[in-house]
């Protein structure tokens, strides 16, 4: 039986007409007719700053809005393997909490069963990734084992603005998202998204890097110069031979009656830290703008334990609100998708499972015992078995009943100051507080029991 019968489905889905003919979105090539979209590969390795501000006019543009050569730009900065790092380091904020969904406060296992599935985790990423591109567009389907899975439509082929999906990527015209069922349009909060403020260190970078390593070639190696008898024609091809065996350093030949002088840089040293500066500051912005800091990914020489611990709390409250943006997403816009895929999340909701270190439970119990026995602080026993994570016995009314015997059964009455143990305690006369004072202060020895008169 597949897992979609084992789930209750919800009467009032969409009909069949609101299922928008159930169309599936389809890629191929060239050679592969009858897709939706064909695909085309994407441009790298052509782009400059130019290049850059090109696109990013054509992205703006009000009328007809033109992204291809934006996001062949953005994938070719993702090669880029810092902005690489610092993106995987934000999203692993998110994608290292636990979800679950919760009905009545109560795990409901035939949802998290769904959740629990490899598509889940790659839905997160690719929702996550909607912050760095601006958006993310995907279509819902239930595959042939009955698990949810989706489609991601290549965002080349997506007008966002006039919200249309073009058959290839260069086209003007293209389909309404509303011939297609089950899309889920996901927008980040910045239109074009953080890739288009790092994408212009990332150009910034890769040609300091192509000048660092040219000058690193000319400067790095020492030339060899070799002189030959301009009479003699066979030393000329002599000093080529031994020059060819000796490696692939720069090598001058020159006749023994000229000259040949090199004049280098003062401070080859200062040039190379130049670059070396460059680069990571063009690293620096990059980590600014995806991170919101940079003593979280690279040391300095000037940095403190308190400086470092500043940057990491802002840091952590970027991936709180990336963790809130998935909850607001799961818990409102896929609700239809939910119930379409035969999913009941109504009178439910998902929230993070926090996991809490042994060491603060154990001092959270330390504190709580505290409260009961020397403060004397009334505390339900649901609150007690919610702060210290331990589960409430089936059978709870019936030991509480039975410990409550026990105590009344080993309670002994108190006997009163002044009262004799031997004697009853309903026949026991109160105490005069001068007998209290004689219990209380040791007899003091007489003479006629031995003690000294002075």
């Amino acid at each position: 039986m597949k897992l979609i019968d084992k789930i209750p489905l919800l009467r009032n889905y969409r009909t069949a007409a609101s299922h928008k003919q159930g169309r599936r979105i389809t890629e191929g090539g060239n050679f592969r007719p009858g897709t939706t979209i064909t695909l085309t590969a994407p441009r790298r390795f052509s782009f400059d700053m130019d290049a850059y501000k090109s696109a990013l006019r054509g992205a703006e543009d009000v009328d007809f809005t033109r992204r291809v050569r934006l996001y062949d730009l953005y994938n070719d900065t993702l090669l880029d393997p810092h902005l690489f790092c610092v993106a995987q380091k934000r999203k692993s904020g998110v994608l290292g909490r636990k979800i679950e969904f919760r009905r009545n406060g109560m795990p409901d296992d035939r949802v998290n069963e769904q959740i629990s599935s490899p598509w889940f985790l790659r839905f997160i990423e690719d929702a996550l990734d909607a912050q760095f591109w601006g958006f993310t567009l995907l279509q819902f389907y239930l595959n042939e084992k009955g698990w949810i899975d989706y489609y991601c439509v290549p965002r080349k082929h997506v007008d966002p603005v006039r919200r249309l999906i073009k058959h290839r990527q260069d086209n003007i015209t293209g389909e309404p998202f509303d011939a297609y069922g089950d899309l889920l349009m996901i927008c980040g909060k910045e239109p074009l998204g953080i890739l288009a403020r790092t994408a212009p260190y990332v150009l910034y970078k890769r040609g300091t890097m192509n000048d660092w390593a040219e000058f690193s070639e000319l400067f790095g190696m020492p030339i060899r110069k070799y002189t030959y008898d301009s009479s003699d024609p066979e030393s000329v091809s002599a000093a080529m031979d031994a020059a060819a065996g000796q490696g692939g350093a720069n090598v001058y030949f020159c006749p023994s009656d000229s000259n040949l002088e090199f004049i280098e840089s003062n401070n080859k040293t200062g040039s190379s830290e130049l670059y070396a500066s460059l680069v990571d500051r063009c690293n620096a912005e990059m980590s600014k703008a995806v991170l919101g800091n940079t003593l979280t990914t690279e040391a300095s020489e000037t940095g403190t334990q308190a400086l470092g611990t500043v940057h990491d709390k802002v840091e952590q409250e970027l991936a709180d609100q990336d963790a809130l943006f998935i909850l607001n997403l799961l818990n409102y816009d896929m609700t239809d998708q939910f119930a379409a895929l035969g999913v009941n999340t109504e009178g439910g909701e998902f929230v993070y499972v926090e996991a809490e270190d042994t060491a603060d439970v154990t001092a959270k119990a330390a504190l709580l015992e505290k409260a009961v026995t020397v403060f004397h602080l009334p505390l339900g026993d649901d609150y007690l078995y919610e702060q210290l994570k331990v589960e409430k016995p089936d059978n709870y009314e019936q030991l509480k009943a039975e410990q409550a015997a026990q105590r009344s059964e080993n309670r002994q009455p108190f006997p009163s100051v002044g009262a004799d143990p031997c004697v009853r305690p309903d026949t026991q006369v109160k105490a005069h507080p001068q007998n209290r004072s004689d219990r209380f202060f040791a007899h003091a020895p007489q003479p006629e029991d031995g003690a000294l008169d002075w």
